[in-house]
This record gives structure tokens, sequence and C-alpha cells, in this order.
């Protein structure tokens, strides 16, 4: 008993157990994290806001919708002419045997359960259809939206968390809608019409049923109250496991290098029992809900029966027997209603907690994309920077005062220490985030003048580690401009240097390629990341360390294919090793966010500054 109590006692302070004084807090010692800094869970804004917004979605599809409800309504009715018929039978047959009676009853007994059996068959596959394609349509929805987001969205978000809104969630809302809204309209008309056939039948047997109904309404406010939170906490609880499983499969490699798997093997454990718990709270509040039923069924069942028994034998001109057998049924017919209001009111309650996060992707302001005006301007190239300031927080600037001319067809490279501003640099000219002070100018123009859409259409990027889809290469190379044929991707790997490699593959240009790169080297997939910027012809190129750990020999088959790539482009180089950048035409020497040298290879070296330090710094390494 001593270890129960700690155990407990353990998981109060961790905040697991759902106690109601816990209710309005964070769940478990893993809250969501940005940069690495805990933040608050995102809170529930208006559930009845969010359900119009999921019926909006099934906007198009309200003439089906009409009939479904019809049909509900109808097999609704149906479900109580039953039980009706049944009662008069059986006081028929009491009165006088008629074999002929017996028969006509069993038969009207027969049709009305069919009848009741092929409007629900019907009314499931039209609400199905109507559910699929709502869902179709919103996962469709927040797929393009995601395209459209600014990458500092993303940079701040585990993809495995936005995977969970793509497929957790939207599956979730999808059971919801093909079962939950039929059993919803159904027990709502099913228990309104019992009530006045009940009424009608014997007005104090129904008030003899109806005394249950404040023991259910105070059993399944206590349950709900607890099923709601749990619910919501359990959705997050999901996405943040499952962020953090997609993390450490992406890292492995890391994982296994630093021999850390107990670590995430100790951490993901940590996260699962947080899941655990939570889930196993909501799953036993919301079990409760069959039991009380179960019970208060039974309870009913025996008032109707033991009262009503007597009121039959002592001549009570409203009660029979075939009205106690009809409200014995009708009973059951009553409390299942509430029962399945109950339970699909926690289904709900799910799914709307499901869909506020996908709302929540969906109501992200969106990057502005093409503008039709633009589409067919070409950019020169020219690109000005005039005391250009930047903060990724507010308290510390990372680039200060960067001014700067590169005139179209030029080689500008950027070199220093890792944090000094050279990647900012390339991301304020691809308009990932927007300088706070100074100007750009493109050809002239401030940059804001431009599309973010437009401006990047015409910029070619060649990463460090270059990524591949899933797909030929054909495929990836094509990427570069979708309506290129098979001779200019072949014309572009050429090009690139990388024909030769590709016609070695198993199927040459038709080899299936993974995401990966499984089944070449990284100075393949280099190659055929430059042929797919060479097939966009862009005219601004940039190249992002693209020669850095590669052979001698590939490195030298790169080399040539960059300077190709680059000829006639004003390109923007990234560069470590210092040697790749001695035929720029510009180079930025940067430090904490500031140009403290800059011009040619040799005019840097001649003035024997930071620059020249650092050659003479990776020419002795290189010699050793």
């Amino acid at each position: 008993m001593k270890h129960i109590v700690k155990y407990i006692n353990r998981k109060w302070k961790k905040g697991w157990l759902p106690m109601s004084n816990q209710r309005n807090q964070q769940v478990g010692p893993n809250p969501i994290r940005r940069h690495g800094i805990p933040q608050k869970p995102p809170k529930i804004k208006n559930t009845k806001e969010t359900v119009l917004r999921i019926w909006s979605y099934m906007s198009n599809e309200k003439l089906l919708f009409v009939f479904v409800i019809i049909f509900v309504f109808l097999s609704s009715i149906l479900s109580l002419l039953g039980p009706y018929l049944l009662g008069v039978a059986v006081d028929t047959l009491i009165e006088q045997f008629d074999r002929r009676t017996l028969l006509t009853m069993i038969g009207l007994l027969v049709a009305t359960y069919v009848f009741q059996s092929v409007a629900l068959w019907f009314q499931n596959y039209w609400m199905i259809n109507i559910a699929q394609r709502a869902v179709y349509k919103m996962r469709r929805h927040l797929f393009s939206h995601l395209q459209r987001l600014p990458l500092t969205f993303f940079q701040k978000r585990q993809s495995g968390e936005l995977m969970s809104r793509l497929t957790n969630d939207i599956e979730n809302v999808s059971r919801t809608l093909n079962s939950s809204v039929i059993q919803l309209s159904t027990s709502i008309i099913t228990l309104t019409g019992t009530i006045i056939v009940m009424v009608w039948l014997s007005p104090l047997l129904t008030l003899l049923t109806l005394t249950i109904v404040p023991l259910m309404y105070l059993g399944m406010k206590w349950i709900t109250n607890r099923t709601g939170p749990l619910y919501k906490k359990q959705q997050r609880a999901l996405g943040d496991m499952n962020g953090y499983i997609e993390e450490t499969l992406s890292g492995h490699k890391i994982i296994k290098l630093f021999s850390q798997e107990k670590t995430v093997i100790d951490t993901f454990e940590e996260k699962n029992e947080h899941l655990r718990d939570v889930g196993y709270w909501a799953q036993v509040y919301a079990g409760f809900i069959p039991k009380l039923m179960n019970s208060l069924n039974n309870i009913s069942f025996t008032i109707i029966v033991g009262i009503g028994g007597l009121l039959a034998v002592n001549g009570v001109a409203s009660v029979s027997v075939g009205i106690i057998v009809t409200f014995t049924t009708y009973a059951r017919q009553f409390t299942r209603p509430l029962n399945d209001l109950a339970n699909q009111y926690n289904v709900i309650l799910s799914a709307v907690a499901g869909a506020e996060r996908v709302f929540q992707i969906i109501d992200e302001d969106e990057e502005s994309q093409f503008d039709e005006d633009e589409k067919k301007i070409n950019i020169k190239g020219d690109i000005k920077f005039q005391s250009v300031s930047f903060a990724y927080e507010a308290d510390s600037q990372t680039i200060n005062n960067v001014s700067f001319h590169a005139s179209p067809g030029q080689t500008v490279a950027l070199v220093g220490p890792t944090g000094a501003g050279k990647t900012t640099i390339i991301s304020l000219l691809a308009r990932f985030y927007e300088h706070e002070q100074g100007s750009i100018l493109v050809d002239g123009k401030d940059i804001q003048s431009f599309s973010k859409g437009t401006l990047r259409k015409q910029m070619g990027v060649v990463l460090q580690d270059a990524f591949l889809f899933d797909g030929t290469v054909r495929e990836n190379i094509r990427y570069g401009r979708l309506d290129a044929s098979d001779k200019d991707v072949e014309n572009a790997a050429k090009a690139a240097n990388a024909d030769a490699f590709i016609r070695d593959l198993p199927n040459g240009y038709d080899t299936q390629l993974q995401s990966d790169g499984t089944g070449i080297s990284h100075g393949q997939r280099q190659l055929l990341s430059i042929a797919r910027a060479m097939l966009a012809d862009p005219a601004l190129l940039i190249l992002d360390e693209a020669t850095s750990s590669i052979d001698t020999i590939t490195e030298i088959k790169i080399n040539e294919a960059l300077t190709r790539l680059m000829k006639g482009r004003t390109s923007f180089v990234i560069a470590h090793r210092l040697h790749t950048i001695k035929n720029a035409d510009l180079i930025l020497v940067l430090d904490e966010g500031q140009i403290i040298e800059q011009g040619s290879h040799h005019e840097l070296l001649s003035k024997r500054g930071v620059y020249a330090n650092m050659v003479l710094a990776q020419s002795e390494k290189r010699q050793a």
C-alpha cells in the first residue's frame, strides 16, 4: 500500500492524474517546445465555431445531407413503430387469440424492421460519401496551405507534430463524420419520438421511466467534465510523441555516432508513458458511460415491470400487459439515445480538438505567391544591399549595416565563422525573412516590390546537402523545370558532368531514387542538384558550400559543372574552403553580422587582414 501511495503522489506532482484542480494545467513533463523553450499548449478557442467550419467543408453536399436526415427520420420512426406494434399484438392476443391477426401483426413487424434496415443502409452509405468528400477537402486545404506558409513557421515546429495534424487529427474528424452525425441525429429524433409516444400511451409509466433522468444527468456531467479536457491533452501528447519519433528517425545516424540510444529510449519512454497515462484516464472515465447506462437501464426496467405489473393487476385502465411490453422496449430506446449522445459527445470533443489543431495551421498567414503581372519579368541580377540590418531576436542584431553591390553576372562569395550572418544575407535575398532597416534592391527596384514566388522562381539553389525526392533520376532533375523535355533533362545532366554516372546506373535516367539518396554517393547527389539548377536556368544562383565533404576527383567535376552553371549569372557562394572562391568578383568577409573586409581575392590578400590570415591558416592545414 505504501508503494501505491508513493506512485500516486509522484504522478500527482507531474500532473498526470486528472484531479479536478489539475484540469486546466499542462499535463506531463513534456510541454510543446519552440527553439528549445517550453511553450504553453494551444487553448481550445470555440467549439461552436469549429463545428461550423467543419460544416463549411460539407456545404456542397447539402442536398445529399437532406436525404440523409430524411432517412434518419424514417428509420427512427420505424424503430418507434416496432415496439408499439408488438404491444398491440400482445394485447390483441390476450383478449382473443386469432391466427390471422397474429400473422398480420408478424407481417407488419417484419416489414417495419426490413424497411428500417434499408433506411439505415442508405443513410450510412450517403453519410460516408459526404464525410469522405469533406475530409478530402479539409486535408487538401491543409496540405496546400502548408506549402504556402513561410519558412519561419516550419522552423518553430517539429515535422512529426505537423504530420500528426495531417494524419491523426484529420482521421479523427473523418471517423466522427462517418458515424457521429447519423448517431447524433438518430438519438435526438428517437429520444423525442419515444417521449411523445410514451406520454400518449401512459403518462404515469412515462413519469416512472423519467425518474432515472436526474441520475443520468448527474452521472454524465461528472464523466464528461473529466473526459473533455483529457481528450484534448491526449491529442497534444500524441502530436508531441509523433514529433519526437520523426526527429529521432531523421537523426538516427547522429544518435548512433554519439551512442545516445539509451537517452533517446528513455526520453521516448517518458513521452510514451505520458501519453499512456493521459489516454488511460480518458478511456477509464469514458468507460464509465456504458456501465452507468446499463445500471440505469436495469433500474428503469425493474420500475416499469414491477410497478406497471401491480397497476395492471389492480386493473388501472391506462396500463395493460401490452403497454408494459411496449414500455420495456421504449425504456431501453429511451436510455440508448442518451447513452449514444453521451458517447458521441466524447467522440465529438476529441474530433473538435483535432479539428481545431488543423484550423490553427490553416489560420496561419500565408506568404504572398505569384503576381500575375510579374510572371513574365526576367531579373537581370543587379543586387544591391544598402545599410541592411536584421535581427531574429529583438535584443540582438544578426546582421548590422551590411552594404555591397553585385552587378549582373558577378560572383559574390561570403566567408566568415559560423554565426557571422552569411546564411541570413541569403535568406533576406530570398525573402524568407524581411529586413528591418536599410534597403535591398533588385535591378534597381526594392525587393519587396516583387512577389516572393516571382523572385524565387528566378533563383537556383545548390545546397551543401543535396535533397532528392522519391522518384526517378529524370524526375529529380526535371523538378527544376517541370515542362522540360527528356532531351533538356539529359543536356542539363551533361552540362553538370552527371550524364556518365547516370548511364551507369541500373536503369539509367529511369533509375528509382530515394529521398535519403541511398544507392548513390554524396558527390553524385550534388551533381544531380547542379543539373536541376541548370535546367531551371535561373538569373540568380546560390551555392551553399556545394563542394564540401566530397573526394578530390568529384570536386573537380563539380567545380567544372559549377563554372558552367555560374557563367552569365549573378551568383552568391557561401564558402568555407577558401581555395574554391579565388575567382570570385567580390568576397565579403563577415564577423558578428558585419562586413569587416570586402574585395577580390588578390585585393584582400594584399591587405594582409582577416581574410589573408584565414587563407594562410587553411593552406597550412592542407599541407600538413
